[in-house]
């Protein structure tokens, strides 16, 4: 069956603008718990920036998530070191825990939606969520992280300046190590990518394709793992054709899939960057105000 354009539209018309307000309620529920593990993190390693100043640095750096593996966020870390005087050395290290953090919430959020799935349809993101999970594991276990450096330092036999400052890095995650930091970190994250998920779930019901809600959080993260393994800008590519793939092998028709897709997509990455627009001037002002002060 397909979908014509008329149909699509139908299904987006259908909404009310209180249904799109709860649909960005809730991605800004995850931005703001993601930006408070930011705060959390920068904590851990000494930096005094307040809640206000952490959460414009977060928020404003998704206005260069399109940026090829997402480089362009690293601004985050330039923006604090200015604010608080740290070198960037101090700072960059947030940048790998909070990719780690990530990994670990949406590869354990994407194993319970594989356990409580009585389908098999995305069977294929067992592996992902064990990849996932391990990825996280070794980034934030300092010794386990230089262990695996050393190991593939020694079959590789080369580039050893780059394997010896791969090793000086995992001396900055210990302080992200600590279970008063990790717990809480990982929970922040969970909670975060699982009010997306839940998103997507009332999204689908009220375009009349309802279904299971951890058969949602299972593909709109497998989607999203999906679309950042391809290192396009934002996922923008994978992650769609990944949702699509597997909204029809759960039965529901491509003049719902599609619109569906293309919603949650800008209520999430979409409204992301738009919130990154906003904050990043903001952030960058009071960066250089703060540089100039030091000066």
């Amino acid at each position: 069956m397909t979908a014509s354009g008329e149909d699509i539209w139908a299904q987006i018309v259908m909404l009310s603008m209180a249904q799109v307000a709860v649909l960005l309620a809730l991605s800004l529920v995850n931005y703001t718990l993601r930006a408070l593990r930011w705060f959390l993190y920068s904590r851990a390693i000494g930096i005094d920036l307040t809640l206000w100043q952490v959460l414009r640095h977060y928020l404003g750096g998704f206005a260069l998530t399109m940026t090829p593996g997402r480089l362009g966020e690293l601004v985050r870390v330039r923006w604090m070191a200015r604010e608080s005087g740290a070198p960037m050395e101090r700072t960059a290290p947030l940048v790998l825990i909070d990719r780690a953090a990530d990994l670990a919430s949406s590869g354990l959020l994407l194993a319970f939606a594989l356990m409580t799935m009585a389908s098999g349809s995305i069977k294929g993101g067992v592996p992902v969520a064990i990849l996932a999970v391990l990825a996280a594991v070794v980034a934030t276990r300092p010794a386990l992280f230089r262990w695996i450096v050393t190991r593939f330092w020694k079959i590789i036999g080369r580039k050893p300046r780059l394997f010896a400052r791969l090793r000086k890095a995992s001396h900055s995650l210990v302080p992200f190590s600590r279970p008063a930091i990790a717990v809480p970190a990982l929970l922040l994250g969970c909670v975060g990518w699982f009010a997306e998920g839940y998103a997507f779930y009332l999204l689908l019901d009220w375009m009349g394709a309802p279904l299971p809600i951890w058969t949602c959080v299972g593909i709109f993260v497998f989607a999203m793992m999906s679309g950042g393994v391809t290192g396009l800008p934002g996922g923008v590519g994978g992650a769609e054709a990944a949702m699509l793939a597997l909204l029809t092998l759960q039965g529901v028709p491509l003049e719902i899939s599609i619109p569906a897709t293309a919603i949650i997509r800008i209520t999430t990455l979409w409204f992301a960057i738009g919130l990154g627009l906003v904050f990043f001037p903001i952030a960058e002002t009071a960066a250089q105000r703060a540089k100039n002060a030091l000066e």
